[in-house]
């Protein structure tokens, strides 16, 4: 694609996040229906509702693009893959939304020839907006009545000369993880939820995220576009990048992803 159309792209990707975030707060206002799905993980009607609207607006923008999304793939429907496929997550940290809280996103993300290229984040509840195009830069902007401020330009933090600050996951800490990050001289450790985690390091607040547990391809596609657009970089703990498509697992297991590390500026793997 050129320039022109992967800002079109773009500019369709924000505009349904924005209407799925809106239809997410809006179902949890006049109150939700939780379901407990196979891998007993919760779902709601506000997952269902926020996917559809994705779904369709991607058939518009791209249209004969694969869509593998979270609660389809789920229901059987996954689709056959080609060099270029989105991974949607309508409604990542639903934990922490059906408990009420606000750290929960709407994530779409765009593979090409198996790496992230491509991604939009929304916080629907404050919200924050985050996107990135490999090769482009990432920025982020505000969401306010539907109405989105200017882009501005997000960076990765320069290689830290002392202590790094760290965010790791507030509801899937391992012991894995906590090893991991006692490898490093820490100044600051933050617990934070959903993807935004990426957009931590991605906007130059945090220097690492590491992530010794179970991740889905929709988790993370988009927020590894989006700092890879911003300067940093996602790797599996043998320091090749986090690879996307499906992998010969059956069924969901297909886009199941290793362990990996997310960095800014930093050696993602220390000595």
């Amino acid at each position: 694609m050129t320039p022109a159309e992967d800002a079109a792209l773009i500019d369709a990707l924000v505009a349904a996040s924005i209407e799925a975030g809106d239809a997410i707060l809006r179902i949890r206002r006049g109150g939700l229906s939780i379901e407990t799905k196979s891998d007993r993980s919760p779902v709601t009607d506000a997952d269902r509702a926020a996917e559809a609207i994705i779904a369709a607006a991607l058939a518009k923008a791209a249209p004969g693009v694969p869509v593998i999304a979270e609660e389809a793939v789920y229901e059987g429907r996954i689709p056959e893959t080609g060099r270029t496929f989105f991974l949607v997550d309508p409604l990542d940290g639903t934990k922490e939304f059906a408990k009420g809280g606000n750290d929960f996103t709407v994530n779409i993300g765009l593979v090409r020839d198996g790496v992230a290229a491509m991604g939009v984040i929304l916080v629907p509840a404050t919200g924050k907006l985050y996107g990135g195009a490999v090769g482009s830069g990432a920025w982020r902007a505000e969401v306010t009545g539907g109405v989105v401020s200017p882009r501005r330009p997000m960076r990765v933090r320069p290689r830290p000369g002392g202590p790094i600050d760290v965010v790791a996951s507030r509801s899937h800490r391992t012991k894995e993880t906590d090893a991991c990050i006692a490898r490093y001289d820490v100044n600051r450790l933050v617990s934070a939820g959903s993807s935004v985690k990426f957009c931590l390091v991605a906007a130059g607040e945090a220097d690492l995220y590491p992530r010794m547990g179970t991740t889905m391809q929709w988790d993370t596609a988009a927020g590894d576009a989006i700092l890879r657009a911003a300067g940093g970089k996602v790797v599996t703990l043998d320091g090749k990048p986090l690879p996307y498509g499906p992998s010969g697992e059956p069924g969901g297991d297909a886009f199941r992803n290793p362990w990996f590390i997310a960095t800014g500026g930093m050696d993602p793997l220390p000595s």
